[in-house]
């Protein structure tokens, strides 16, 4: 179905400095990770997770709960009755309740899991891999969650509901899009089939958090993916504890600073977090927590608690208490038997800001593996791209350099002032030599001159070539057409594009073709091809 090209991320100019230096594993960054990349950094984590121990059985227990009334499938009931094993671990990608599963990166994460356990398991006889999902459903972003783009059309959830977004009910608004894309995707060879699975999970009263579970289960079932929810009373009574040294001690916030202040000069810091860096969640809102001078305060609630108070509220209600962006990890890995974490660029960026956060709670700090991305590139785009005579590589370079390249390249008049600029600075030269022998303060004066001659012929060429752009006006059009197909919104296509128009179009063989072409440990940007 596809042909596939490799490249570095460096290659598509759309990943950060810091990234693209960790995937290379420069010096400057090796204090803040603990495993390097590769089979080596894996058997390390396996034996150093073994003495950071985490409640199988309550684990078990729980997803035994979540998938009551799921049909699970051979391989993914053996991996969460393996995970009872002291021999078991996870492979874990983690994201938010995006409407729809959001955009492609978030079905990437999770093969990447699922692809790196069965490598693995390939690899480490003795040893079992399990690919884990863990759904950040406490994330409170409706803005960013509800939102979904279906061949560039854009759609956006608009509800009255607030709080955590994972804990609001499908409503009838919810189903209007879910009409509106069926409009959009009925012709397609395989519509019927994906817009079944959603209209079976997306069920007026649903949480948005089950039907995500029940969606993204019947996707990966077969592939053996556990999903696991952590917004659950008995998990966050595991994490009391952290809970309560964070509300005592604001250790996270300490530590982070830390971690701030040693990282490199040349990397953006991505995520400072705050004093406290919990907030006190209700099926309605989900606000911080913030210390007072007599306590804690909920922001923008009236809630105020004293220390004992809230201790007291912690010990009852342990699943009123969630944790942000900093906490959140440790909370993952405390729960789940883990040695790898699979994310995005903007998530590997901020978990290396944290590794002083899970010494301080006495949690074990993970392998963390850049996810890995794709370009889908369709017959059409492909057409376009060969009748243009561009390469693969070029799709990564802008439309503005694209057109100059290939004007300069088919056009039958000459565009560049080269040999003419080489004779203007020989006749300066002389010019330069002939003034000084009269007086040498001449000399800067002619070489301002020759500075000001070869930047107007600068501007000739300049105009010379968009003169001639105008020739190329059909093959602009042509190059702007595979840009957006390849760059909508002047993004990755992985960061706006959704999985239901792919899986219309091709069926459940698109993500065996994403399957396929993925890999465990090698960090590298797929170009997906279709013949």
């Amino acid at each position: 179905m596809f042909i596939t090209n490799k490249i570095s991320y460096l290659q598509t100019n759309a990943f950060s400095k810091l990234v693209l230096d960790y995937v290379d594993a420069l010096p400057a960054l090796n204090n803040f990770y603990n495993y390097k990349t590769n089979i080596e950094g894996i058997k390390k984590a396996v034996e150093d997770r073994q003495k950071f121990p985490v409640n199988r059985k309550l684990l078990v227990n729980v997803l035994e709960q979540q998938y009551a009334d799921k049909q699970k499938s051979d391989k993914l009931k053996a991996n969460i009755d393996s995970l009872l094993s002291e021999n078991t671990f996870t492979i874990c990608t983690a994201h938010q309740p995006n409407i729809f599963t959001g955009h492609l990166y978030f079905i990437y994460k999770i093969l990447h899991a699922i692809k790196l356990s069965d490598e693995l398991n390939e690899t480490m006889p003795g040893k079992k891999f399990i690919p884990v999902y863990y759904m950040g459903s406490e994330d409170a972003d409706l803005q960013e969650l509800g939102e979904v783009h279906i061949n560039e059309k854009h759609y956006q959830w608009t509800t009255q509901q607030k709080g955590a977004v994972g804990r609001m009910k499908i409503d009838a608004a919810f189903l209007q899009i879910i009409n509106e894309i069926e409009g959009q995707l009925s012709v397609e060879k395989n519509a019927a089939e994906i817009l079944t699975a959603v209209k079976n999970a997306y069920i007026i009263g649903t949480t948005i958090e089950r039907a995500t579970f029940n969606f993204v289960h019947e996707l990966f079932n077969e592939l053996g993916l556990v999903i696991l929810l952590p917004d659950n009373k008995l998990l966050k009574n595991e994490f009391a504890s952290i809970i309560q040294k964070e509300l005592a001690d604001q250790f996270s916030h300490t530590a982070v600073s830390e971690t701030v202040t040693a990282f490199p000069a040349v990397y953006k810091v991505q995520a400072a977090g705050r004093d406290i860096n919990l907030f006190y969640l209700e099926n309605n809102s989900r606000e911080r927590i913030e210390k007072t001078a007599n306590g804690f305060a909920i922001a923008n609630t009236k809630h105020q608690f004293t220390q004992e108070e809230l201790f007291e509220e912690l010990k009852t209600n342990a699943e009123k208490f969630s944790p942000n962006v900093i906490l959140r990890p440790v909370f993952q890995e405390m729960i789940l038997p883990d040695i790898a974490f699979i994310g995005g660029g903007g998530e590997i960026a901020y978990w290396l800001e944290l590794k002083k956060v899970f010494e301080a709670a006495g949690a074990f700090f993970p392998m963390l593996i850049l996810r890995n991305s794709f370009a889908v590139i369709n017959k059409k785009t492909a057409q376009k791209i060969a009748a243009l005579g561009l390469q693969q590589n070029d799709i990564f370079k802008s439309e503005k350099i694209l057109l100059e390249e290939l004007v300069k390249k088919e056009t039958s008049v000459k565009l560049d002032l080269k040999e003419e600029k080489e004779l203007v600075k020989q006749a300066y030269e002389k010019i330069k030599i002939t003034a000084g022998n009269v007086d040498s303060t001449l000399n800067c004066h002619v070489h301002s001159l020759a500075i000001q001659a070869l930047n107007r012929l600068e501007i000739v060429e300049k105009k010379m070539l968009k003169a001639e752009k105008k020739k190329f006006d059909a093959q602009q059009r042509q190059i702007h057409k595979i840009k957006n197909a390849l760059y909508p919104g002047g993004l990755l296509q992985e960061r706006i594009d959704n999985i239901l128009p792919y899986y219309a179009i091709y069926g459940k063989d698109f993500l065996k073709e994403l399957y396929k072409n993925t890999e465990g440990l090698s960090q590298q940007f797929t170009l997906l091809q279709e013949l």
